[in-house]
C-alpha cells in the first residue's frame, strides 16, 4: 500500500472534529454514532424485501465420536448459489453453502474440525470465540494450502505485496505453520455455552475471503443454558447479518485492489470499510419468517466486513422492552437486560429473546437498522401467525453465576492506541502488523487492564479468552457492554477499559480491529501468553 492510496481515504478518515468543519453538524453527528466505510452499489436491480423465506443453516454432524470428542469434516469449496432470486453467484464457501454448516458442540467435549480446501486460494479457519490452543487458533499465517499446491512458489502465494508495506517484512509462509490440502484444529470445549462463529483469517485477505462466503455459525451448550427453561428448538434461532454488493452477472461485487487477489487491499475510497447494499440475515436477502405467537431466541451475528447496525423491531410491543438481551459474545448474562434498541459492531454476538405473543395475530414485525437509510435501513421482516400455540419458555431473572473479575487485582496495565498513523496504514501503538512481533507478553494465570482508544470506529476483537469491560470513557460500561465479551465497540475518540484474565494455553494469540478492511490493512497485533 501506497502514500498516496492510504492518503485518498480522505474525508472518510477524518476525525471528529475535522469533520464537521468540513461537512457541518450532522455530517459529524453520523460520524459520531460510529458510521464507518463507504457503500458500494450492486450493478443490478435488487429484489423486493421480504419475499425470500428465511434458510437456518444445517447442523453438521461428526464423521465418529469417541468418550471425549466429537470429529467433523468441511471442504472449502467453490459452489453456485442463489442469493439473490433467479441470479447465481459464484461463491467461497465451507460445505457448499453460505453461511457454512453450523458445528454444534457440548462444553467439556472436544470438537476435533478437520478442513479441506479446495479453494482456488490459500485459508486460515479462525473460530472466533473459542478458548483454544495456539496451534488451533487460526493464526494469519498458519496457511491451508489448496490441495495440490505442492511447490515453493504455490506455498508463498496469498502473501506478495504485504512486505513492501512499511515494516512488514517477514510475512512470507516461514512465519506460520504451513499445511498443504487438509489441516485439523482440535477446540477442546473449556468454555461455558455460547454463539461462536468460524470464518476466514488469511492475512491480508480476510475481508474478500469473508464477502465471499467463509463464514459460519459454532455454537457451544452446557448444562447450566440446558437447565433453564429458555426458547429451544425451532425457537432457537441462530441469525447471520451480512450485508453485499453484487455485478450486474450476480457475482460478488468488492473494491479489491487486484480482482485475482494476488496481492492484498481495496481501492482507495473503500480503506475505511466496505458497506454493501443488499442485507443478507443466513445468506438471504431481506427474509421473512412465519412465527408462532411464542418467545424465540434469536443468536444475531454481525458477520459484516464493516457495518455496525442499530436494531429495532417494528412496530414496537405495548409497554417496549423488545429485545431482551440474554447473553453476548462469551455466553449467558447474569440476568436479562431488556433493551428498545441493539447496536452491534461486526463480530460481536447477541443473544436475545423476543416475545412474539405481546403481538396481535397478523402482525409483520419488521427488524429495522437504524443505522442504515434506503433499502439497508431494513433487516427482516416476522409474520405473526393467527394460531394458537403452546409455549413453556420463560426468561429467568437470574440466568448464569457470572464471575467478576477483580479489577484491583491486575498484574499488568496496558494502553493499545488504535488509529491511522502517519501516511502508511492502519495501526495499533504506531506499529503496522508483522508476524512474530509480540506488543504485550502476559503470564499464563494472570489478570491484565488493557486500555484500548481509537481514532475512528474500531470493533477490537481479542483471540483466546473472553475479557469484562470495566469502564468506558472513564464512567460504567455501556448499555450493550455487559457479560463476557471477545470484542468491544470501540467508537471514535473513546476510551474502553477491559479486564482479561489468561488460562489454560500458551503461546502467540492475537487482537486486531474487526472491520475487515482496517484488518487487512494492518491493523493487528501479536501478544504471547508465557
Amino acid at each position: 500500500m501506497n502514500r498516496r492510496r492510504f492518503l485518498g481515504v480522505g474525508a472518510s478518515v477524518l476525525g471528529a472534529g475535522a469533520l464537521a468543519a468540513v461537512a457541518g453538524p450532522a455530517a459529524a453527528r453520523l460520524f459520531a454514532e460510529g458510521h464507518p466505510g463507504r457503500l458500494l452499489s450492486s450493478g443490478l436491480d435488487l429484489p423486493e424485501p421480504f419475499q425470500v423465506p428465511l434458510p437456518v443453516p444445517a447442523v453438521l454432524q461428526p464423521v465418529r465420536t469417541d468418550a471425549t470428542a466429537d470429529y467433523y469434516e468441511i471442504t472449502q469449496r467453490v459452489a453456485e448459489l442463489e442469493i439473490l432470486p433467479g441470479v447465481r453467484t459464484e461463491a467461497w464457501t465451507y460445505g457448499g453453502t453460505f453461511p457454512g454448516p453450523t458445528v454444534v458442540t457440548r462444553s467439556g467435549r472436544a470438537a476435533v474440525v478437520k478442513h479441506r480446501n479446495e479453494l482456488p486460494v490459500p485459508s486460515v479457519v479462525h473460530l472466533h470465540g473459542g478458548h483454544t490452543p495456539a496451534d488451533s487458533d487460526g493464526y494469519p499465517v498458519d496457511l491451508l494450502l489448496p490441495v495440490g499446491s505442492s511447490s515453493a512458489g504455490q506455498r508463498a502465494a496469498g502473501m506478495p505485496g504485504m512486505s513492501d508495506m512499511p515494516g512488514m517484512a517477514g510475512m512470507g509462509h516461514e512465519a506460520g505453520r504451513t499445511a498443504e490440502g487438509e489441516r485439523t484444529h482440535t477446540y477442546p470445549g473449556k468454555q461455558r455455552a455460547a454463539t461462536l462463529w468460524y470464518h476466514d483469517h488469511r492475512m491480508g485477505f480476510t475481508g474478500p475471503g469473508v464477502w465471499r462466503g467463509l463464514a459460519g455459525f459454532h455454537l457451544v451448550h452446557d448444562d447450566e443454558e440446558s437447565a433453564l427453561p429458555l426458547p429451544r428448538g425451532d425457537r432457537d434461532l441462530p441469525l447471520m447479518l451480512a450485508d453485499r454488493s453484487f455485478t450486474e452477472d450476480g457475482s460478488f461485487r468488492y473494491p479489491a485492489i487486484d480482482e485475482d487477489l494476488a496481492s492484498p487491499g481495496v481501492t482507495d475510497d473503500y480503506m475505511n470499510g466496505v458497506l454493501g447494499d443488499v442485507i443478507l440475515v443466513n445468506g438471504a436477502p431481506w427474509p421473512r419468517l412465519d412465527v408462532d405467537r411464542a418467545r424465540y431466541r434469536l443468536r444475531l451475528l454481525n458477520a459484516s466486513n464493516a457495518r455496525p447496525y442499530r436494531l429495532r423491531l417494528d412496530p414496537q410491543p405495548s409497554g417496549g422492552d423488545a429485545l431482551v438481551q440474554i447473553g453476548s459474545d462469551g455466553g449467558l448474562l447474569a440476568a436479562p437486560i431488556a433493551h428498545d434498541v441493539l447496536e452491534i459492531a461486526p463480530a460481536e454476538r447477541f443473544d436475545i429473546v423476543v416475545d412474539f405473543s405481546r403481538y396481535a395475530p397478523g402482525t409483520s414485525v419488521r427488524l429495522l437498522n437504524l443505522f442504515g437509510s434506503g433499502r439497508t435501513a431494513e433487516v427482516m421482516r416476522f409474520d405473526v401467525s393467527g394460531k394458537k400455540v403452546g409455549d413453556d419458555s420463560t426468561v429467568p431473572d437470574e440466568l448464569s453465576a457470572v464471575e467478576e473479575l477483580d479489577a484491583s487485582a491486575v498484574d499488568v496495565t496496558r494502553k493499545f492506541v488504535f488509529r491511522r498513523s502517519g501516511s502508511y496504514g492502519w495501526t495499533i501503538n504506531g506499529d503496522l502488523y508483522r508476524p512474530g512481533r509480540d506488543l504485550a507478553r502476559p503470564a499464563l494465570g494472570s489478570t491484565e487492564r488493557w486500555r484500548f482508544t481509537s481514532d475512528l470506529h474500531h470493533p477490537v476483537h481479542v483471540h483466546l479468552n473472553q475479557f469484562q469491560v470495566l469502564s468506558r470513557n472513564g464512567r460504567d460500561p455501556g448499555p450493550y457492554d455487559g457479560g463476557w465479551k471477545d470484542t468491544v465497540d470501540l467508537r471514535p475518540a473513546e476510551a474502553v477499559e477491559v479486564l482479561v484474565r489468561f488460562t489454560d494455553y500458551q503461546g502467540t494469540y492475537m487482537m486486531h480491529c474487526h472491520n475487515l478492511e482496517h484488518e487487512d490493512m494492518a491493523m493487528m497485533a501479536d501478544f504471547t501468553v508465557q
